[in-house]
């Protein structure tokens, strides 16, 4: 937390599960407070040493994403520290190299094994799959073209086969 922008760029990644590019294009406008939604529709690049926004990956990645309450009030506090900000002002005005240090730092700080903050949409997408949600809703929140893509994590979702044999076997059982 001595480094809000960092904080608040690490909690939006890991609890939305959208690209490095996605997170460092958004803007105030992006954000429905009321409704608690933000809007993917660009993403950003450095290019020859110039700021460059493009559309999103793919056509599926312009989605919409519901945050979680506690997300939406950070987005605010994170809003509120800049002195004038425009609503197409970049919220995280850093670069994705500044992102690689900050997670070099903390991965340093804490002893925990580093990751590529890309690996952040993965850990979203397995704490969605542990809470149960299925691989079509997953796919649709992280704007994957295919649900083959989502698919790639199969061996995250639970084995339904035990389930499956004790259905059957009861309704064996009932003569069915």
């Amino acid at each position: 937390m001595e480094k809000p922008i960092s904080y608040y760029a690490f909690e939006m990644l890991y609890w939305t599960g959208i690209r490095l590019g996605e997170l460092l294009a958004l803007t105030p406008s992006d954000f429905d407070f009321n409704k608690c939604i933000v809007s993917i529709t660009k993403s950003y690049q450095r290019i020859k040493s110039r700021d460059v926004i493009t559309p999103p990956k793919t056509e599926k990645s312009n989605r919409i994403i519901t945050l979680p309450d506690f997300l939406c009030q950070q987005v605010k506090d994170h809003i509120r520290m800049f002195y004038g900000i425009e609503e197409t002002d970049r919220l995280f005005p850093i670069s994705k190299s500044y992102l690689h240090h900050e997670m070099d730092r903390g991965t340093k700080a804490t002893g925990v094994k580093r990751i590529r903050i890309h690996d952040l949409r993965h850990s979203h997408v397995s704490l969605l799959i542990d809470m149960g949600f299925s691989a079509l809703a997953i796919a649709d929140r992280l704007g994957h073209e295919s649900i083959d893509i989502t698919y790639r994590y199969a061996h995250l979702f639970p084995s339904k086969q035990i389930e499956m044999t004790n259905q059957l076997n009861i309704q064996r059982e009932r003569g069915i």
